[in-house]
């Protein structure tokens, strides 16, 4: 039986509204993003792969004023005003103990057996696949209509220390505001290098 190969793939334009014409954000309209829609991004982000199906994310969606502003107070000085003005700021973290949950998450083997004892190597792990999941997270909200501002320059540990608080082993990594950005607040595009300056087929 010969198999059957799909060539489905995206419009041009949905392939500009993702990458090629999506940019970082500085500054928001003011419109509200839901809670229908972060549900949304959700849905969509969870489907990207992770190792073992490990989902080591863990999510704080900072949509109150309140939350974003105490967001701000961990942020440098060139971040606070975008993160308050944003309908919403997610914080991407991970769970150190992420293998606890691979019995269900992975329940084609005793995956979970691979990663005790081994703290060192569950936090490479779950950095690395907690990191695939934001951006698979910032590919949701684009293709949803939004727009994304991520941003590291937030103090990690009391991100972690406040947000996290009585989930003592998970990790802040980076944050990301979504909603519907001011062109007007972004910079020219920067240079994108050609396939040639980091690239090479063996």
């Amino acid at each position: 039986m010969t198999q059957q190969f799909h060539d489905n793939h995206l419009s041009a334009n949905a392939l500009d509204q993702i990458f090629r014409e999506a940019r970082s954000y500085n500054g928001w309209h003011d419109k509200d993003v839901t809670e229908e829609q972060i549900h949304q991004i959700y849905e969509l982000m969870k489907m990207g792969p992770t190792s073992a199906n490990m989902q080591p994310a863990r999510l704080v969606w900072c949509k109150s004023q309140g939350s974003r502003d105490k967001l701000a107070e961990f942020a440098s000085e060139g971040n606070q005003k975008k993160i308050k003005t944003a309908p919403v700021v997610v914080i991407i973290g991970y769970d150190i103990d992420f293998h606890e949950e691979l019995p269900w998450l992975f329940p084609h083997t005793d995956a979970k057996s691979w990663f005790e004892g081994d703290e060192e190597g569950r936090k490479e792990g779950a950095a690395r696949n907690s990191a695939l999941q934001g951006a698979y997270l910032m590919i949701a909200a684009r293709a949803l209509g939004l727009d994304c501002g991520p941003m590291s320059g937030v103090d990690l540990d009391k991100v972690t220390h406040h947000f996290f608080a009585d989930q003592p082993r998970h990790r802040a990594d980076w944050v990301c505001a979504i909603g519907y950005g001011d062109k007007e607040t972004i910079f020219d595009r920067s240079p994108r290098p050609d396939f040639d300056k980091f690239n090479r087929i063996d």
